[in-house]
């Protein structure tokens, strides 16, 4: 019987994962220049650490860990059998939760503000379809500690550098603010229905502005202020929208105020710094709870899912007992990046090379004058590969073609008398004689 991977996830043979690394180290090098720095954490957290902070359909998506052993054995033969009693641990749905979790846990060993990058996978019990996976890497860049919105515009531009390095910079970024959003509801007088407001609007792309105004006449939202949220979700498509007119629909509301300074702060910065596919989306809501200020979203005209999200967190870390520590970060989507990637053509072309040489084997005899050669050259930082059976020497250099290995060692019975290499370019099919001095200075040059 043929074996397959759960629905939802993926095998990545050596050039797909050389692929996915190549994102990753590229994506490295934009956080390292910014002074952010590796961190981990488990796969597994505590389901309690993890539910209520997504909101209701964030919670129904965690991977939840049956209980093992004992623990199993108790649920199963008691009274009540609840969900709470078959599961205490869980898979992470993000990488954030997890992080202001680990920041409550070590405040005492952190240097704030902390800014940190995690690269490690995540799990939703989603539907699969494309673009949407059950298992898949977010690449995490957040900074906490800090309530300045100069974290904001650091964000922008790791942004733009990080897509603009992968060969996306035609991607468009998408900002608003959680207070200009809860300031047109404090409007409408349905503060209490903010989540409600803001888990509806998330989906506006999935089900459309009537979908969005269905789903919240279903919450008891009267027509008269349905109608107000249609006006607001209608400009979307306003190609003339900006700061000014937004006033009209906060008024004088001070938060809603507040959320649009934020924004108008941020978009004139990145014009500053000549990053121009930056602008204002005022349906963008992030349906995650934890969000309480500038909220972003990526997304490419080649692509039908966001690249990339994130936002202004003001209290993520009181739900675990730190209370007023403000933080904000932006995740990149890595698989979706891949995928997108791979279907313009934009990886590099010789991530698959597994050597930059390699020593074919004509039989016992030349064997032992690979073995040094090929030990000195290791010795000097070169991957080298000797290949391992006796064979025709046609299989051999195919073998090389295939890994895209550029060049070709050939040692016989004169070269071991002269103590040289004979080397094949085969790319170009040139045929030169080397010791291993020279030999050593043309693979490194």
């Amino acid at each position: 019987m043929k074996q397959s991977t759960p629905k939802g996830t993926r095998d990545f043979l050596p050039e797909a994962a050389a692929k996915r690394n190549y994102i990753f180290d590229t994506l490295k090098s934009v956080f390292a220049k910014y002074a952010y720095l590796p961190v981990e954490t488990p796969a597994m957290e505590k389901l309690e650490t993890l539910t209520g902070k997504y909101g209701e359909e964030g919670d129904r998506l965690i991977f939840k860990i049956l209980s093992r052993g004992e623990k199993l054995q108790r649920a199963l033969t008691s009274d009540e059998l609840t969900e709470k009693n078959l599961s205490e641990e869980a898979l992470r749905y993000d990488l954030t939760v997890p992080f202001a979790r680990m920041v409550v846990q070590y405040q005492n060993e952190i240097n704030f503000p902390f800014k940190r990058y995690q690269i490690q996978p995540v799990w939703r019990a989603d539907r699969p379809q494309k673009g949407r996976y059950r298992e898949f890497f977010q690449c995490d860049v957040d900074v906490i500690g800090s309530n300045s919105l100069l974290n904001e515009i650091e964000l922008v531009q790791i942004i733009d550098e990080g897509f603009t390095a992968l060969g996306l910079g035609d991607y468009n970024l998408k900002l608003n603010n959680r207070k200009l959003l809860l300031g047109l509801v404090q409007e409408l007088g349905i503060e209490n229905q903010f989540i409600d407001f803001t888990v509806a609007l998330d989906k506006l792309d999935k089900i459309g502005v009537e979908g969005v105004l269905n789903e919240l006449r279903g919450k008891d939202i009267e027509e008269n202020k349905i109608q107000e949220i249609k006006k607001i979700v209608d400009l979307k498509n306003d190609k003339k929208l900006n700061i000014n007119n937004l006033k009209s629909f906060i008024k004088s509301n001070d938060t809603g105020l507040r959320g649009l300074e934020e924004v108008e702060f941020v978009i004139q910065n990145a014009n500053n710094l000549e990053i121009k596919n930056c602008e204002i989306d005022i349906t963008l809501a992030r349906g995650l709870n934890y969000y309480t200020g500038c909220i972003f979203e990526v997304v490419h005209p080649d692509f039908n899912s966001s690249l990339s999200g994130g936002g202004r967190y003001d209290d993520l870390t009181g739900i675990f007992g730190l209370k007023d520590v403000s933080g904000v970060g932006v995740s990149f989507g890595a698989d979706r990046i891949f995928d997108l990637m791979e279907t313009k053509g934009l990886f590099p072309k010789n991530l698959n090379q597994s050597a930059k040489i390699l020593f074919v084997n004509f039989g016992d005899k030349e064997q032992a004058a690979c073995l040094r050669f090929a030990s000195e050259l290791r010795k000097e930082g070169i991957s080298t590969e000797i290949y391992p059976d006796q064979v025709k020497l046609k299989k051999q250099f195919k073998y090389a073609d295939d890994r895209a290995i550029p060049f070709v060692a050939i040692i016989g019975e004169n070269e071991i008398n002269n103590n040289t290499i004979t080397v094949k370019d085969l790319q170009s099919g040139e045929q030169k004689e080397y010791n291993i001095k020279y030999l050593t200075h043309m693979l490194k040059s």
